[in-house]
């Protein structure tokens, strides 16, 4: 069950939003004042915060902006019922992670709140350091890639790009993401030197194995997959 802190001063808002996302599973707590907010930050971990802007003792704009100073990872969605660009300006740059204007419709608050926890999902996924694929294997803190047991040996180019192949398992990668993401470059349909490097790579992480990894689909881009 993920947990929310509401900071929010208007009981009716709060009563509604609570309500609402209890039914949908969450744990909620309340808080009506900043100080209340700072309180129970200090005690407990919760998974995302909702902020209001207007609150009785201090502007929730420059609550983000404290809890920012030593949470940079829990999403924090800001409400107003001030519907002004330099408002949400100032509350991302304050840390926000999305800005929601009232009065709005519990359906909205409620998918931003579901895209904001799989986002903080995903980002954790991405940080694991070590990927495996079969029996392939790559440890992006030591930089070691093995098959089976056994080490190989890329060159920087080589492990970045099967980084980004590890990282996207049964996904197509098209050429022109391939540059983007390993090469920093737009692609130029004219050259194959993408297609130079997915050989040196297939060499290195199949020779000596029956089971192939890097598949090419024609007209697409290449896919790591099992060979099935």
């Amino acid at each position: 069950m993920n947990s929310i802190c509401l900071v929010e001063d208007e009981q009716k808002v709060a009563a509604f939003i609570c309500k609402g996302l209890e039914e949908h599973g969450y744990k909620v707590t309340t808080a009506g004042t900043g100080s209340a907010a700072k309180n129970l930050l200090k005690g407990e971990a919760f998974d995302l915060l909702i902020l209001d802007v207007m609150l009785p003792d201090t502007n929730g704009i420059e609550l983000c902006r404290q809890v920012r100073l030593t949470d940079t990872d829990t999403p924090i969605l800001m409400l107003t019922a001030l519907d002004q660009i330099q408002n949400k300006v100032s509350g991302l740059k304050a840390g926000a992670d999305d800005y929601l204007v009232k009065p709005f419709h519990f359906s909205e608050l409620l998918a931003r709140i579901e895209a904001l926890l799989r986002r903080k999902t995903a980002n954790a996924k991405t940080e694991e350091h070590v990927f495996t694929f079969e029996d392939l294997k790559l440890d992006t803190w030591s930089n070691i890639v093995e098959r089976a047991g056994v080490p190989i040996t890329l060159t920087a180019k080589e492990y970045t790009l099967l980084e980004l192949f590890m990282r996207h398992p049964n996904k197509i990668l098209s050429r022109e993401y391939i540059a983007e993401q390993v090469w920093k470059i737009d692609f130029d349909t004219g050259t194959n030197f993408i297609d130079v490097y997915i050989n040196y790579l297939r060499k290195k992480i199949e020779k000596g194995f029956k089971n192939k990894l890097i598949h090419t689909v024609i007209g697409m881009g290449y896919i790591l997959r099992a060979n099935k």
